[in-house]
């Protein structure tokens, strides 16, 4: 029903999620060239459900075999991968998941993330300082040091090595798209190898000099049940250094292109006729920087959308689709940059609502705030340029006349 190759797919990819939704709230696909076909959610409800649903889970191999559902394990040679994801809290089940979101929330508090702002603020200040005004493109010199600087700053990893975590996210995630490449899985194990080496040397470093960072605080909160051990903080900041950049990026992207394409919603944030710090819903809802998230189902059977499942069965639920669902909101398709719903899914619900929410609405509300007091007249200089992917949804570049 969707090609999810199609390069007009991926460049507006609305107009067929919309129509297909319209069609079926469920349908199943092959979109690979293995042929295995997969069940996908398209409405609202149905995928904001199945997402608190605890009869459902990331990963499976707590309660069943990989012969059980019928795919793969991972071979030997993916092993710096499969380490990461071993102990990352978005693919771990309780009662592992509990303990060590638990152990992270003591440190990623909503206290410590608010007391960022100021910092988030002279980051911008100083980015936009540098920028020419004739040649400045969003991404590359506003939205991916500043995630960079904020994430690294919080969890206390040198900013110097910005390229390089850049550079092995950037391969790493390719991991999660529909369909890989053998290059892509390739670069991404190299990537996950040297990330998790450099990873080990700056857990060992604050080990021996504690300062007052989350990765300190890490190597050191404990419960009853014990510490967390060196492979579930690797697991943990890696998973914060490539989740706490890319949807921050991608949601600066593809929320402030959304903005100045639509002339008299960016008036309005620049009037002041908006609350910039529900803003930013808009951007998450309208062009979602996730579409795409699977759960596994773990019981017996569970029912959606007017079938049943059967254990061992994967769904996948298209987050753009159900964050432009006419039953859920009205005129869907309209950016309303005032609209201040944040009952879209973008970052998931239930036991995997992403624990980095708060700080990607501060960053991307605090970056609207300065960039609308600076630069009022900012406009698009070219058509923005969307990366060849789909479930990791953004542009490659996005070009701006500041004045």
């Amino acid at each position: 029903m969707i090609n999810f190759h199609s390069p007009a797919f991926l460049q507006d990819p609305y107009p067929t999620l919309n129509a297909v939704r319209e069609e079926t709230p469920l349908f199943r696909q092959a979109h690979d060239g293995s042929g295995q076909e997969t069940w996908f959610l398209t409405r609202h409800d149905d995928i904001h459900h199945t997402l608190r649903d605890r009869r459902l889970g990331r990963s499976f191999a707590h309660v069943l075999s990989y012969e059980d559902v019928g795919v793969r394990e991972a071979p030997p040679d993916w092993k710096p991968f499969t380490d990461l994801e071993r102990w990352s809290i978005l693919q771990l089940e309780p009662p592992e998941h509990t303990r060590i979101r638990s152990l992270l929330s003591r440190e990623f508090t909503p206290r410590r993330i608010a007391s960022l702002k100021p910092r988030i603020a002279e980051v911008a200040d100083e980015l936009l300082d540098e920028a020419d005004p004739d040649s400045f493109e969003l991404l590359t010199d506003l939205a991916q040091p500043l995630s960079l600087l904020v994430i690294c700053e919080l969890l206390g990893a040198p900013f110097e090595d910005h390229r390089r975590l850049l550079d092995w996210s950037h391969r790493i995630v390719k991991m999660y798209e529909l369909t890989t490449t053998e290059d892509q899985v390739t670069s991404a194990i190299e990537a996950a190898a040297e990330f998790t080496e450099w990873t080990r040397e700056l857990i060992t470093e604050r080990r021996r000099s504690p300062r007052d960072d989350l990765v300190s605080g890490l190597c050191a909160v404990a419960t009853e049940e014990g510490r967390l051990s060196d492979e579930e903080i690797i697991s943990t900041v890696v998973l914060l250094l490539n989740a706490g950049h890319e949807a921050t990026v991608n949601t600066l992207g593809n929320g402030i292109t959304a903005l100045l394409e639509h002339p008299d919603q960016w008036r309005r944030v620049v009037a002041g006729e908006v609350d910039l710090a529900t803003a930013p819903e808009e951007l998450f809802r309208f062009d979602a920087p996730l579409q795409l998230f699977e759960r596994w189902v773990l019981s017996e059977e569970y029912t959606v959308a007017g079938h049943t499942f059967k254990q061992g069965e994967k769904i996948a639920m298209l987050f753009g689709s159900a964050n432009r669902d006419p039953r859920r909101w009205e005129n869907p398709d309209v950016f309303n940059i005032g609209r201040g719903d944040s009952g879209h899914v973008t970052f998931g619900s239930g036991l995997h609502h992403c624990i980095g929410a708060p700080l990607a609405r501060l960053e991307v509300a605090t970056v609207l705030e300065r960039l609308a007091a600076r630069f009022p007249h900012a406009a698009l200089r070219a058509e923005p340029v969307r990366h060849p992917t789909f479930v990791i949804h953004g542009y490659e570049r996005v070009d701006i006349a500041l004045r």
